[in-house]
């Protein structure tokens, strides 16, 4: 094996293990625009849909100008540092959330904004947008689609429980637990490491000493550097106390356990799942859809984060509620943009992860108290030399229109449509 000839689908093999590599070098044509070793394959896209509920203070979350130079919002200030590669969008309509006289409620609205269809009264009632994506997309991979949640709440049912949809009434769960969602990308086989008593790398070292012999010096380091962080991921999921290792009913007040550093591994996990081409679509559900989570991190556990968006001000204080809706939506946002940060310190050929990636940021309503499904917020990181990132821009038009656009114009799925699409957006791409 030669660096001019590696191509994207090598893999680190040792006895009951293989590991899929990150994007190397010695993959990509000269110029870094397209896999060398395949028939010039084009670099793949992906796409990730990122959730959490309750909706948005809009004072507090919507940017007070459009365009380029703007100041960016207390809940988006977190995006800062990722600017050029963001495009926040308001103005959006979940049209679909009111269809069988169902009127505004979160599980209506969550099926509306999903599927672009009503909700059956078991769930949604056709497939979410990524697996309309995934139908496209997900045949070159070893997963169709990864569904990836953090917050186990037992609060609701099914259609709050769970954001991907495969049809209607078929929802794909999303699994809540690092150390099973490590297990199903690198450790299926060996009884060993999925116990965590020895390390998934022991068993490919001297398949990854035979390769590091026929790479560049950069490809070398990139290499050490992608097992040295799957290392790290193994360490920190063996960590956590035994009790975050299966699945317990939670507190019934939703307050969760660790809930930030939880949020980090399962981010961590699956930038490692794009990177090494295990899948092109994936969904993250950080929060329930009327979640019903404390925020003790932050400060504000008098109410649970539902509630919040219902009160005027906090009970016991002078407070307006709306103060802490902000904090923990500024907090959601963090958690988004570290996800952002991850896929942009991924080198991919002539770029990085973040350049082939469209991640989109959602919520089932605008303003929580009122259950808005007019004048909503979402936010687009990625592939920004397709969209006009670093902006703002408010936009008449509904969920299915953007989905409709960023499947087609950006991600490059072909779909014939989606439920409530009835024209692209144009005004969000580059020329």
């Amino acid at each position: 094996m030669t660096a001019k000839t590696l191509s994207r689908r090598s893999l680190l093999r040792g006895v009951g293990a293989t590991l899929a590599l990150p994007p190397l070098q010695a993959m990509f044509n000269g110029r870094g625009t397209a896999y060398g070793a395949e028939d010039n394959a084009p670099v793949p896209t992906r796409f990730v849909l990122w959730f959490n509920g309750n909706g948005i203070p809009e004072k507090y979350w919507v940017p007070a100008q459009t365009g380029e130079d703007i100041a960016l919002s207390p809940c988006l200030a977190p995006l800062t540092a990722h600017w050029k590669y963001v495009t926040v969008l308001s103005g959006l309509a979940n049209t679909a959330a009111g269809m069988r006289g169902q009127g505004n409620g979160h599980t209506n609205s969550m099926s509306g904004l999903m599927s672009g269809t009503g909700y059956t009264g078991r769930g949604a009632g056709g497939p979410s947008i990524d697996q309309v994506i995934a139908s496209r997309l997900g045949g070159d991979t070893r997963f169709r689609s990864i569904q990836v949640g953090v917050a186990s709440e037992s609060f609701g049912e099914s259609m709050q429980r769970n954001m991907s949809w495969a049809a209607a009434n078929r929802p794909l769960a999303p699994e809540m637990l690092p150390n099973r969602l490590f297990d199903r990308l690198f450790g299926q086989k060996e009884l060993g490491w999925m116990q965590r008593q020895k390390s998934i790398l022991d068993a490919l070292t001297e398949d990854a000493k035979r390769m590091s012999q026929n790479l560049g010096a950069a490809d070398r380091m990139r290499l050490d550097e992608h097992l040295a962080s799957l290392r790290d991921l193994e360490r920190a999921i063996a960590s956590l106390p035994p009790a975050y290792k299966a699945a317990e009913r939670p507190d019934v007040e939703g307050d969760m356990r660790d809930y930030p550093r939880l949020a980090k591994l399962q981010a961590d996990l699956l930038v490692h799942a794009l990177a090494s081409g295990q899948t092109r679509v994936a969904s993250f559900m950080l929060t329930k859809c009327q979640s019903l989570t404390r925020f003790p991190w932050l400060g504000h556990t008098v109410l649970r984060h539902h509630d919040y968006t219902h009160y005027k001000v906090i009970p016991g204080t002078e407070q307006p509620a709306q103060l802490a809706l902000r904090d923990i939506c500024r907090w959601h946002v963090e958690e988004f943009a570290y996800l952002v940060g991850k896929l942009r310190a991924v080198p991919e050929g002539a770029g990085n992860l973040l350049d082939n990636t469209c991640a989109v940021f959602v919520h089932e309503h605008a303003e929580g108290n009122d259950h808005k499904n007019v004048g909503m917020g979402a936010v687009v990181a990625g592939c920004a030399h397709r969209l006009r990132a670093g902006s703002h821009r408010k936009v008449a038009a509904t969920f299915g229109d953007l989905y409709w656009t960023l499947a087609n114009d950006v991600v490059g799925a072909g779909i014939k449509g989606f439920p409530t699409a009835s024209r692209r957006l144009p005004e969000i791409l580059r020329a």
